[in-house]
């Protein structure tokens, strides 16, 4: 639980403690309630994000100033109605610190309370009070949290002459609120922050990074001071003295040690976190209270279909504007044909055979989205092929229960005119919603148009919608499309790679490359590769959908005969050892979508049931090969999913999960590896990096 520590010294003047604990808990001690600066110092107070103490600890000597003013400060804390926890040291034999002795002895205990407090905070704010003591003590405590680190440096200033009760108070009068007159003598104040010193956190000379344990402090008992004898040996400030002499040394030491042991290089800056943040992302396993955290970070998506990527709702938004747009005669004739299933809870398995083709498909699809409920679509989209678990082999309909929910989207609407706008907006507020900072759709624009060109007039309208949905806001989204090519029309295959380079010749800007889809066991890569020359010589950059439960030849296929600079999926090369080799030298990525990877093929995920008995998710045993790889979502419409919510997919269906670190490898990975210019893919490296870097430093995992 975590616990919010403030740590005062103590000499003579025992008041600066209430003074600043009621600065910090005015909620509880209404000292400062009538002072003419009350709400300027309660703006500080919110500006810094300070919360109230759980505990105070009071460090100081055994002198006799210090034992009277300690028994004040216990009358004070007794008189409290709900007094914070109160923790006292004294530093054995010290008086008035009037010797370098005294004042080493204080110093060190100063040094041990502050480590003590950011272990014992677990996660809650340490407060640093320079208003009490001797200057030396106030000067060795602002040390210790410029060292140790704290979240706030606080000091009390006075205003001469003090008013006899301010100088002399009774503990009850600093119980309750002081008068107008009184408080304006007092100021409260934030001098700033301390950073922990990342030397704090390296091994140095056979010694691990420095801890409490290491640095004995006795526990006293509440409201009862315990005396702290000067150590003979191990002292803490000589330890962070010898580890600031050779501090470019240590962290030199550490990165390339990181380096050494790292695989797959991460976001430059981070290299620039301290190293316990870095260490404890390196531990910290991802898990689904971190999904906030995934979600706010800047991601890219390389694998995403345009027709599979709408959830029922955004279906519905641009069924209603097809419905709209079309005239009563559309609208009676698609009613017409439809109301069987308006009126029946359970559809015929080929129910989408009643659609037809062209515009006439689009209208009867928008009549079921804008008439059917909600209850009956959720039945026929998706419980009708539950358990969604390896269906392409347990399924009688095959790939085509995986495809299911999707076939009231992508062409079944996108061939209607009126459909291209609002589906560019949900494609745009989708991706902003998922902090995506870049997306690589792909689809089949020769599905929603019919003729030799209306595939290239589609992509010209639905890069303009898109443009239109993305407007000018920060910070920037970028969105490319890859044409695909479907092995179940081999008759289609070389006008489409001709519509694939027309389209880069035209909108260079967005499209951005050509994918192989489809069932592997039809048209396979060595019979396409004289159909896609044309593509290779315009240069296209070219992904291969291979390997989701075929054998690691597909894989070999595509990376050969179609010369893949990405593979979708790919999850069955490390079966063939020389082929993840030359994967890893050629730096050809694999584009791992763990959702629709359990549904269409079947893989353990701890979250579904019926996945029990299904293989493990060889994503760990991809990773630890160094094959680059990243996490895509494929049909996050389909799969009710998200880049956030695969990333956390990924991290249950691997053994041993994944860490935070690795997560934010393979997010860079999606960014090194899109199908972008080269120039242009470095600067978004580059702004990517920092607001990564920025986030993390904002919300750590």
């Amino acid at each position: 639980m975590a616990t919010n520590i403030l740590v005062c010294t103590l000499g003579g003047s025992w008041a600066v403690v209430p003074e600043v604990y009621a600065f910090l808990a005015h909620d509880r001690l209404p000292l400062y309630q009538h002072h003419p600066k009350q709400l300027e110092l309660a703006r500080t107070v919110d500006r810094y994000q300070l919360a109230a103490p759980d505990q105070i600890w009071i460090a100081g000597t055994e002198g006799e100033q210090t034992g009277q003013a300690l028994e004040q400060l216990l009358s004070w804390h007794q008189l409290l109605d709900a007094p914070p926890g109160l923790f006292i040291w004294q530093a054995n034999g010290t008086d008035q610190l009037a010797c370098p002795q005294e004042c080493n002895h204080m110093q060190e205990m100063l040094l041990r309370i502050c480590l003590l407090a950011q272990q014992r905070a677990r996660g809650g704010q340490v407060v640093l009070s320079l208003a009490g003591g001797r200057k030396t003590m106030s000067a060795d405590l602002q040390w210790s949290g410029q060292l140790v680190g704290c979240d706030a440096l606080v000091h009390v200033v006075g205003e001469d002459p003090l008013p006899a009760r301010l100088r002399n108070p009774d503990p009850a009068d600093m119980t309750r609120a002081l008068s107008a007159s009184d408080s304006r003598h007092l100021f409260p104040m934030v001098l700033g922050r301390g950073a922990r010193s990342e030397l704090l956190d390296l091994d140095f000379e056979d010694q691990s990074a420095v801890q409490p344990e290491r640095f004995d402090l006795p526990w006293p008992e509440p409201n009862t001071p315990v005396s702290w004898p000067q150590p003979q040996s191990d002292w803490l400030r000589d330890e962070l003295r010898r580890r600031q002499q050779v501090g470019d040394q240590l962290l030199g030491n550490y990165l390339a040690s990181l380096a050494k042991s790292e695989s797959h290089g991460n976001w430059r800056s981070l290299y620039r976190l301290p190293p316990r943040i870095i260490e404890h992302m390196r531990a910290k396993r991802i898990d689904y209270d971190l999904g906030d955290w995934l979600r706010e970070l800047p991601k890219a998506d390389l694998h995403r279909h345009l027709g599979g990527c709408l959830d029922i709702a955004a279906q519905r938004v641009v069924g209603r504007i097809v419905w709209d747009n079309s005239s009563k005669d559309e609208r009676a004739r698609a009613a017409a044909a439809v109301r069987e299933l308006l009126n029946t809870h359970e559809w015929p398995a080929q129910w989408p055979d009643m659609f037809g083709a062209g515009r006439q498909r689009a209208v009867r699809a928008a009549a079921l989205l804008v008439n059917t409920d909600d209850a009956i679509l959720e039945h026929n989209l998706f419980e009708v092929t539950a358990p969604r678990v390896a269906l392409k082999q347990s399924h009688p309909w095959g790939f085509a229960a995986y495809e299911r929910p999707g076939d009231l989207s992508g062409s079944a609407l996108l061939v209607h005119p009126a459909a291209i706008e609002p589906y560019a907006e949900q494609v745009v507020a989708q991706a902003r919603n998922e902090g995506l900072a870049y997306l690589e759709l792909r689809g089949s624009p020769q599905k929603y148009c019919d003729g030799d060109d209306h595939g290239l007039q589609f992509l010209t309208s639905f890069h303009e919608a898109l443009r239109r949905s993305l407007g000018n806001e920060t910070p920037a989204l970028l969105i490319r499309f890859i044409l695909i090519v479907d092995r179940r029309q081999r008759d289609q295959v070389h006008d489409v790679v001709a519509l694939a380079v027309r389209a880069k010749q035209k909108l260079a800007n967005f499209v951005a490359g050509l994918d192989l889809a489809g069932d592997e066991a039809r048209g396979q890569p060595a019979e396409l590769a004289v159909t896609f020359q044309p593509a290779f010589e315009a240069c296209l950059p070219v992904t291969i959908h291979a390997g989701e439960g075929e054998p690691p030849e597909s894989i070999w296929q595509a990376a050969y005969h179609l010369h893949a600079d990405r593979i979708g999926h790919g999850l069955t090369v490390s079966g063939h050892s020389e082929l993840a080799g030359r994967f890893r030298d050629r730096r050809i990525c694999l584009e791992l979508c763990p959702t629709s990877n359990r549904e269409v093929v079947g893989y353990y995920d701890p979250n579904v049931p019926a996945s029990h008995g299904c293989e493990t998710y060889p994503l760990r045993h991809l990773w630890d090969s160094e094959l680059p790889l990243t996490i895509c979502t494929d049909n996050p419409g389909i799969s009710r999913t998200t880049l956030a919510d695969e990333y956390l997919a990924a991290a249950r269906m691997t053994s041993d999960g994944l860490s935070c670190w690795e997560v934010l490898a393979m997010m860079k990975q999606a960014f090194t590896h899109a199908f972008l210019p080269r120039r242009e893919k470095a600067e978004l490296l580059k702004i990517v990096d920092k607001r990564v870097y920025d986030n993390i430093l904002k919300s750590p995992p």
